[in-house]
Formats: structure tokens, C-alpha cells, sequence
């Protein structure tokens, strides 16, 4: 399994708007990452508009890949794009920044 970890900006005049879409995002948009391998998917904002997003999936690649292939998301794609401006015509799936990973504390307890 692979942990995730990206970020975006939200605009920060949009951010209660943006609040308000995920705490009702559409049943079938749910469906949709659930059946394409997201799993413990997580959204974090911060007041100045940074999104930190985390998840966990067998392929990373392979499940964007997937939700890309989907009606649905395109359509929440095109919904949200108003919220990430600095992407400029960039849908907000493809603009996210991955960090790499640089501790994981169970990992090294596991190895001593």
C-alpha cells in the first residue's frame, strides 16, 4: 500500500465555499474514488488556503488514471476549478504537488 500526501491552494477568498462542497461532495463522486483505489482519503485547509490532501492506494498512478476515465470526474473537476485559480486551465487532479515522505515512525520502530 502506498501513503499520499499532496498540496494545493485554494483561494482564499473561495475557502467557506469550498468547505461547504466537500461536506456534501456527490454521492456518485464517493463512489467513484472508492471504486478506483482511494482509500482513508483526507482533505486539510489551512486558513491561507493550503490544501493538504492525504490518501492511501495500491497505485497512485494507476487510480488518478482511473478517476480520470470517469464522467463523474470531470464533471466535479470542472466544479471546483473555480477554486484553484493558480492552475490556470489545469484541472485541480492534475495540479497537485506530492511530497515525498521523510519519516514514518512505525516504520523505523519496526526495524529496530
Amino acid at each position: 500500500m502506498t501513503h499520499v500526501c499532496f498540496t494545493l491552494q485554494v483561494d482564499p477568498a473561495k475557502l467557506d465555499a469550498y468547505r461547504e462542497a466537500h461536506a456534501a461532495v456527490w454521492p456518485e463522486m464517493l463512489q467513484a474514488l472508492a471504486d478506483t483505489g482511494w482509500r482513508n482519503y483526507r482533505l486539510f485547509l489551512r486558513p491561507d488556503g493550503l490544501l493538504v490532501g492525504t490518501l492511501e492506494t495500491d497505485d497512485f498512478a494507476a487510480a488518478q488514471e482511473a478517476m480520470a476515465r470517469t464522467e463523474v470526474n470531470a464533471r466535479w473537476q470542472a466544479a471546483m476549478a473555480e477554486f484553484f485559480p493558480s492552475l490556470g486551465e489545469a484541472r485541480p487532479d492534475q495540479g497537485m504537488v506530492v511530497l515525498d515522505q521523510v519519516f514514518h515512525l512505525e516504520e523505523q520502530l519496526s526495524s529496530r
